[in-house]
């Protein structure tokens, strides 16, 4: 599995000659120009992982591409004439060869109701799990884990935590675009030194870089 780091929780990920396209939200860039794109996955309907008209123009590039989401982002999507297949609670499918299972885990608190929406993580190829803006756990093995690491509703000693309670086997940053590229250091740094010591493998992914796992 190659994932290569588009910005904040926008992933481009390849299992097994399939492209799979994450979150393209308002704080990524450069995902309009890529192509190959099968799947755009998207958790929920927050402007950073979802942007309207980028996804718009991602989809002209790859007009074969097939979105994917919950129903909340799937309404938000038919009012644009976007089509979306819905892929929620627990429900499974295989699409463009790639299994995709979905697990509803309601979105971390920004402040009470506030920004509270449907949120749906994913397993990607039976490999990584990408929880949304969640610290949900699935009750699983976990081989990847794209680690929420900033933001109003995510502290990184909590980020820590979730990530030694689900105990993956590699996990890596994403959700960490509100800290400059200059200051990024010590949101990619600790998790680096505390979660080898529980076995755990991080990979300080930056934007543009890219990793196969």
């Amino acid at each position: 599995m190659n994932i290569k780091k588009l910005g904040h929780c926008c992933l481009v990920i390849e299992e097994r000659g399939t492209k799979i396209m994450t979150d393209p939200g308002s704080f990524s860039s450069g995902m309009e120009a890529e192509t190959g794109i099968d799947v755009v996955l998207i958790t929920h309907e927050h402007a950073d992982h979802v942007h309207v008209p980028a996804l718009k123009q991602i989809l002209t590039c790859n007009p074969l591409a097939v979105v994917v989401g919950n129903s909340s982002v799937a309404a938000l999507l038919a009012a644009e004439s976007i089509a979306c297949t819905v892929l929620e609670g627990t429900a499974a499918a295989e699409v463009a060869g790639v299994h995709l299972e979905a697990f509803d885990c309601k979105h971390e608190e920004i402040f009470e109701d506030i920004g509270q929406v449907q949120n749906t993580g994913y397993f990607i190829g039976n490999h990584l799990f990408y929880p949304g803006d969640s610290f949900g756990n699935p009750g699983r093995a976990i081989d990847i884990l794209a680690l929420p690491v900033a933001g109003p509703w995510c502290k990184l000693p909590d980020a820590i935590r979730y990530c030694i309670a689900v105990k993956p086997k590699k996990a890596f940053p994403v959700h960490d675009a509100l800290i400059k590229n200059e200051f990024i250091g010590s949101a990619h740094r600790v998790p680096g030194v505390v979660l080898p010591q529980h076995g755990i493998e991080f990979i300080p992914l930056k934007e543009g870089d890219s990793v196969d796992l």
